[in-house]
């Protein structure tokens, strides 16, 4: 007598055909790379977009490919190896998409100076034995704004330009990051009883590459505490946890929303390591003052548009609602922090179903946070990746399409009014709403698992 499961999820796919499969579309993937670097201008922008757009629609096929697939490990040195050769193509071409790299080389040339970052903006006359060729005439905001980066981003970049401060040394460090993030989160898929090889549904995704890889944008370390401090909460490392979530908040501050997520309830190491790390980052660079050392932060949030509401896509629609009404900004920054509180009073009180459970609420704090800060630049989704390889595919839908339809937001280099960027916004966001709510609607109720089947045989063969 045999035992036989019921069958509950697809056939998987032969480890060799998914190779093959995953082989053709590496290919096709790494020949779009070479074709999006022909653009070098303000004006080839309206050629990189549909190049990044045809990325993304190869990059859901291998999603299917690679969720359909049997375990193998050669499966995941192809996962690996092309993923490599990804960001080969884009960091031998000059950063493109964003100048926010020089910006990084020069804090860290001013820290090794014996100069405080925060206290001058790199115009000032005090800063200009420090100035050359390469990178002060490409620093953006050079002339008014003094860095807005928190203070772990700060020795990030003072460490690496202690080595070169060449622009293309900078990249490969935040790639390096970006492989820290990879290799944590392949534990904790290892560790919630995933396929590893579901790491490519990261590691293949063109924001990643095109942000990381080809702009260096310093998110890639925020990526890897953030992976980090996930895989800390799934070993119950309660210290490490509050250590690396401090850290992804000193790289850049958003990941704060992830806090009552990841804090266990009755624990005070969390908490307690979070705090403390925070504290003794900052102490370096209070020379200038708590205020002072905010940086540009406050500049910032009026320059994006975070202070009179132009920002904030739900609130363009509250005003579009009411043909043009003046909705207070003031009100939507009130209403986005009730709802965030809210939801973060949940996630601190909810019950732990699973060991992943976790993992669950922080997704939706991120989404949250995502679509009330309502993004003008698409490197502010590439912290959403992660969770599309640690959820089901239901359940990310519409952050996938998210994820891949920022590129759109490129389209502002062009058309930089506050109605372009409503409409963009309205392009990524609308639709991404749309799966969520048709994917709620047709979700199926929780059935209990079928007994097994027993099976009479008299031999193996007669199964």
């Amino acid at each position: 007598m045999v035992t036989v499961a019921p069958r509950t999820r697809l056939a998987r796919s032969p480890p060799a055909r998914a190779n093959l499969l995953l082989v053709v579309l590496g290919v096709a993937l790494l020949a779009l790379y070479g074709a999006g670097l022909r653009a070098k201008t303000g004006d080839d922008i309206k050629w990189f977009i549909p190049v990044a757009l045809c990325q993304a629609a190869l990059y859901l096929i291998a999603a299917v490919v690679i969720t359909h697939a049997r375990a193998a490990r050669s499966t995941l040195v192809v996962v690996i190896v092309f993923a490599a050769l990804f960001r080969l193509a884009v960091l031998c071409a000059p950063p493109y998409l964003s100048d926010d790299v020089y910006r990084y080389v020069w804090d860290g040339r001013v820290q090794a100076a014996g100069i405080n970052p925060y206290r001058y903006v790199p115009a000032d006359e005090a800063l200009a034995a420090l100035r050359d060729d390469a990178i002060y005439p490409e620093i953006n905001r050079r002339d008014y704004a003094r860095t807005i980066y928190p203070p772990a981003a700060q020795m990030i970049y003072w460490l690496t330009t202690r080595v070169s401060e060449r622009v293309a040394w900078m990249r490969v460090v935040m790639v390096g990051c970006e492989a820290a993030a990879l290799y944590a989160l392949t534990l904790l898929l290892a560790s919630c009883g995933l396929p590893r090889q579901r790491v490519l549904l990261c590691a293949w995704h063109p924001l990643l590459v095109w942000e990381i890889a080809g702009s260096g944008h310093v998110d890639a370390a925020a990526l890897a505490f953030i992976c980090l401090a996930l895989l800390a909460r799934r070993r119950e490392r309660d210290t490490a946890t509050g250590v690396w979530l401090a850290c992804a908040v000193l790289v850049k501050l958003y990941p704060l929303v992830l806090f009552p997520a990841l804090y266990r309830r009755r624990s005070w190491r969390m908490p307690l390591a979070f705090a403390a790390a925070i504290v003794v980052a900052y102490l370096p660079y209070l020379g200038v003052g708590v205020r002072g050392a905010l940086g540009f932060l406050p500049g910032y949030a009026a320059e994006e548009g975070l202070r009179d509401g132009t920002r904030f896509f739900l609130l363009a629609c509250a005003r579009e609602l009411f043909g043009g009404a003046r909705v207070p900004g003031g009100a939507y920054v009130v209403f986005a922090l009730v709802m965030m509180g809210a939801l973060g009073a949940w996630a601190l009180g909810a019950r732990e179903r699973d060991e992943r459970a976790f993992i669950d609420r922080a997704f939706v704090l991120a989404a949250a946070f995502t679509l009330l800060l309502s993004p003008r630049y698409a490197w502010y989704y590439v912290w959403l990746v992660p969770f599309v390889c640690l959820l089901p595919p239901r359940r990310v839908a519409a952050v996938c399409y998210a994820t891949l339809a920022c590129f759109l937001l490129y389209h502002t280099w062009q058309h930089n009014t506050a109605h372009d960027q409503f409409v963009l916004n309205a392009q990524i966001i609308l639709p991404a709403l749309a799966v969520a709510a048709l994917v709620w609607l047709t979700r199926r109720p929780r059935r209990p698992a079928r007994p097994a089947v027993l099976i009479n045989e008299t031999s193996e063969g007669q199964l």
